[in-house]
């Protein structure tokens, strides 16, 4: 294998020739040997790497800076990389030490390197194209790569986004599906009032379509970025008009509608915007997890569970039980779920540890937050494709359910009092008759305005009665 040598404060160390990282990169590989995870695992953040790359070389251009032979070669490798070449060699942790300063050095290499062969020259040769002094000019880890983290998770939160309106539109389906199967609600486990099977899905897209919102919101928060600001706020190495014109550069660039801070100090060394948005992924999470769990609960059987609905079999349930099957794709979720509300706790902490005029450890706050968007990503195309739009409603059951349920006798407490409708509750419970049958027997309502009375389209929304007796 031939190698270039490198030199850093360190001393020298020799690399493989054909890779575009160089010494600094190296060097972070071998500290953090931690998850055996590369940044490349995150191609939206290296996009945002090399978009924030691009856009400080047409500032620094624009002011006079970087000629435009430095400016184009690191313009024309930075766009390779926003076309999604070279994210291989983007190889350090996701786990790191330095703030997040292997990352950005390794940017700053690749790009460098790759800008070198484009201008005729062999990687490695920094004379010609520096890394640090010119890639990185007028920048800092500190404020390259908290912007980063922000461009990447806006990107990714619209891709959620759209995933769930997918799960939704699912969810939305299947309550038209259902909307004239009547069935038995629940509080606390036990009989409540009826209501359509089509009523209990609604209320999974509505809960959806509330959190996509909030998702929208918080994505907004994001959208404030501190370039300029360089090591800890104050701008130190960078033109005065330079935060302003790498902010327009990167609207340009990416489409997303970045803001510069108004206080580059507080900025540089503030992560509430990572916070709110990990709570809203763990308020996503929890939501979608009780949906999961209902229909798992809803599911249970076939024979000797609730049995209400059918999710689509997906895989045999077990080695030693044969023709079990079990609800595989809600368990999945589930288990999403948890680790979301773990990673929510991780971005707290790590929030909550900043020291000074920076944060630390941005780098387990990005692993935790972008888990946390892709797999719940992954999670609602998962349950809709593979769970919500194969459901089937037991609906003959759910009939006969709500005909036996005791809980019907709810709706007649406007008729017969409360006091009243509380003894035949007691009555049809202990001798096992329907509550239909017993106010018919003692003659408290006639058939034709019991079957008034407990009409289903009449069950499951308000409406107006005349009590027949105070």
């Amino acid at each position: 294998m031939t190698t270039r040598r490198e030199h850093d404060l360190l001393g020298d160390r020799d690399l493989p020739q054909d890779a575009y990282y160089g010494v600094h990169t190296l060097r972070a590989v071998e500290n953090f040997p931690i998850t055996g995870t590369p940044i490349s695992i995150y191609p939206d953040l290296i996009k945002a790497l090399a978009s924030i790359k691009l856009a400080a070389a047409r500032s620094n251009r624009d002011l006079g800076f970087l000629s435009a032979a430095h400016c184009d070669g690191i313009v024309a490798a930075c766009e390779e990389v926003r076309a999604g070449r070279l994210i291989e060699q983007f190889v350090v942790d996701v786990i790191q030490g330095g703030a997040g300063t292997s990352t950005n050095m390794n940017a700053n290499e690749v790009i460098a390197n790759r800008a070198l062969e484009i201008m005729g020259h062999a990687k490695g040769e920094y004379q010609f194209l520096h890394p640090n002094e010119h890639v990185n000019m007028s920048q800092s880890t500190n404020d390259v790569y908290p912007t980063a983290l922000k461009l990447a998770a806006y990107t990714r939160i619209l891709a959620l986004v759209e995933a769930m309106s997918y799960l939704r539109a699912a969810f939305e389906a299947k309550a038209d599906e259902f909307k004239d199967v009547i069935k038995m609600g629940r509080t606390q486990l036990q009989d409540a009032v009826p209501m359509t099977l089509g009523q209990e899905f609604s209320t999974y897209a509505v809960m959806l379509g509330e959190d996509e919102m909030r998702l929208r919101e918080a994505v907004l928060l994001i959208c404030e970025i501190n370039m300029g600001a360089t090591a800890i706020g104050t701008g130190i190495n960078a033109h005065p008009d330079y935060g302003r014109i790498v902010c327009q550069h990167l609207r340009e660039i990416t489409g997303i509608p970045v803001v510069t801070a108004a206080n580059l100090i507080e900025a540089t060394q503030d992560c509430g915007s990572f916070v709110q948005l990990s709570g809203v992924l763990k308020r996503v999470a929890v939501k979608l997890s009780k949906t999961c769990n209902d229909l798992r609960l809803l599911s249970s059987g076939p024979r000797v569970g609730l049995g209400e609905i059918n999710l689509p079999p997906m895989q045999a349930g077990s080695s030693i039980m044969p023709g079990k099957v079990n609800p595989v794709i809600p368990e999945v979720v589930n288990q999403i779920a948890f680790e979301i509300i773990g990673n929510d706790v991780t971005v707290s902490f790590a929030a909550e540890a900043g020291q000074l005029q920076l944060n630390a450890f941005e780098p387990i706050i990005a692993h935790s937050i972008f888990k946390s968007v892709n797999h719940l990503r992954a999670g609602c195309i998962v349950l809709a494709d593979r769970c919500v739009k194969g459901i089937t409603a037991n609906r003959e059951h759910l009939r006969r359910g709500v005909e036996r349920s005791i809980g019907i006798v709810t709706a007649l407490n406007p008729y017969i009092g409360y006091a009243n409708a509380t003894r035949i509750a007691a009555d049809a419970l202990m001798s096992g008759r329907s509550v239909y049958d017993v106010v018919l027997e003692e003659k408290l309502l006639t058939k034709e305005q019991l079957d008034e009375i407990l009409e289903p389209s009449v069950l499951t929304v308000p409406h107006l009665f005349t009590p027949t007796r105070t």
